[in-house]
């Protein structure tokens, strides 16, 4: 029952949802710039905010971005690779996916931080837009990026880079304002909602496409 629970599939629609996804980061960003800069430290997701009861910050914090480069980055990737896996997996499953990657990044993360001891400030929506990359290296294994615009690189050798380069940086402390960890959370995540939810193996899927 359990199982059938799981992997129960959802009718497919298509409303293009991820254009919602984006105006909401957009409208957020908006009010934490202009309107209400202080709202940047209940929507993002801090570790004694959540011990004390903003628990719905592991959710909120994907919303929040620190400046504009932040949120371009984010939205254009969500734009470009999130269209795509929404139409291919239908409007509801990729919300379900995007929305429970990010949140259990968020969950990781601030356990993370707990254990480290360390009270820091998370926010953006990089680990959910890390999870879509993985997925869509699933599903599009010979879909071709062009890194800077010029060099093509196919989609699950990127997700490789990716990988290397946030583990390699965590690792060894580069660039520590960054949240590596939520990156590497959300690639987790969503190689686990491939395997338990979708039942597909991204390791075998891009071993057959080599």
């Amino acid at each position: 029952m359990k199982k059938k629970l799981l992997n129960r599939k959802f009718k497919y629609t298509y409303s293009n949802s991820t254009l919602y996804l984006i105006g909401i980061n957009v409208v957020v960003f908006i009010i934490t710039s202009v309107i209400w800069p202080n709202g940047v430290y209940y929507l993002s997701m801090i570790p004694n905010f959540v011990l004390h009861g903003y628990v719905y910050q592991v959710f909120t914090y994907m919303f929040v971005h620190s400046g504009f480069s932040h949120l371009l980055f984010n939205m254009l990737s969500l734009f470009i690779f999130g269209r795509a896996l929404e139409k291919r997996l239908g409007t509801r499953e990729f919300l379900l996916f995007y929305l429970l990657v990010g949140t259990l990044s968020g969950i990781f993360s601030f356990f993370s931080y707990l254990i480290a001891g360390e009270n820091a400030i998370l926010l953006g929506a990089s680990g959910a837009v890390y999870g879509v990359l993985l997925m869509f290296a699933v599903f599009f294994p010979f879909a071709k990026i062009y890194i800077f615009g010029l060099l093509p690189i196919r989609a699950p050798f990127l997700i490789v880079i990716f990988f290397i380069i946030e583990a390699f940086s965590q690792a060894s402390g580069l660039n520590s304002g960054v949240a590596h960890l939520t990156h590497l959370a959300g690639l987790l995540f969503a190689y686990l909602y491939c395997l338990i939810r979708l039942k597909i193996n991204p390791f075998a899927v891009w071993k057959r496409t080599l």
